[in-house]
């Protein structure tokens, strides 16, 4: 030990002790695994922002505090460079949404998988259709009045279902909205579930205004969405389901949206 300085000593004795401070990030990762434990995270990043981490959970992002206890939803910008950081990771994280990207998510998703030490690496697949059908009504928030019917497994807390919420309303389509918990909306997906005017309600909550409390009310049709997500591996939001089944991930503009409903097969 002779010629060790003192902050080799320190971590010496942490280790000895078993007491070695975890990675910032793993730490937030076990903070944020007990407050949101059906929130499956895709990864964690403290360094961009001082005082936040940056965190991926499937195709949405959302900011926590280094205590995992305050969540911030909503963009970060850069005052200096005037770049949205927000809104560069998103697009990111989900090419799909440039045009063009479609063409290039597809040629990713064609591409010969690389080996890691001699095995294949699968890569978790989306579903290219979803029987809803077997779903009961109790998690069904419905909404609009159009001869077609459109299914969204949405977050109340997800700013893409917020713009595919406002796209449908100038639709003529019935929206079935089936809520799931991917960034801590549970509560507030409750309270949309119970209102007396359930539209109302979705408006409310995707614009963080106060909701109109109902009466107490069976919410475990939301139990059931979050278990046929699980099942499915729905791990992002929005994921919107056309009536013979089709499936598309993530926001799509209203003209894109018009086109792909009208090629459901009868």
């Amino acid at each position: 030990m002779q010629g060790m300085g003192m902050a080799s000593l320190a971590a010496f004795a942490a280790l000895l002790t078993g007491s070695a401070a975890l990675p910032e990030a793993e730490t937030v990762k076990v903070a944020l695994a007990k407050r949101l434990p059906r929130t499956q995270v895709s990864s964690i990043d403290c360094s961009k922002v001082d005082g936040l981490c940056e965190v991926v959970a499937g195709a949405n992002l959302f900011y926590v505090d280094k205590s995992a206890r305050y969540l911030v939803i909503g963009r970060v910008y850069d005052m200096e460079t005037r770049q949205d950081l927000t809104a560069a990771r998103l697009l990111a994280l989900n090419p799909d949404m440039l045009v063009g990207g479609a063409a290039k998510a597809n040629a990713a998703a064609d591409a010969p998988e690389p080996p890691v030490a001699g095995k294949r690496v699968t890569q978790p697949v989306s579903p290219v259709s979803l029987d809803v059908s077997r779903l009961s009504k109790k998690g069904a928030i419905v909404w609009g009045s159009g001869a077609q019917t459109v299914t969204v497994f949405s977050d109340f807390h997800c700013g893409y279902c917020r713009a595919l919420s406002q796209a449908l309303e100038t639709m003529n389509v019935t929206v079935i909205e089936r809520p799931i918990s991917v960034l801590g909306s549970r509560d507030v997906a409750d309270q949309v579930l119970c209102a007396k005017d359930r539209h109302a309600a979705v408006r409310a909550a995707y614009a963080q205004d106060p909701i109109r409390s109902g009466q107490k009310c069976d919410t475990s049709g939301l139990d059931e969405n979050e278990a046929f997500a699980k099942a499915h591996g729905l791990n992002g939001t929005p994921v919107i389901v056309r009536s013979d089944g089709a499936v598309i991930e993530g926001f799509k503009p209203k003209e894109q949206l018009v086109a792909w409903l009208k090629g459901a097969k009868s």
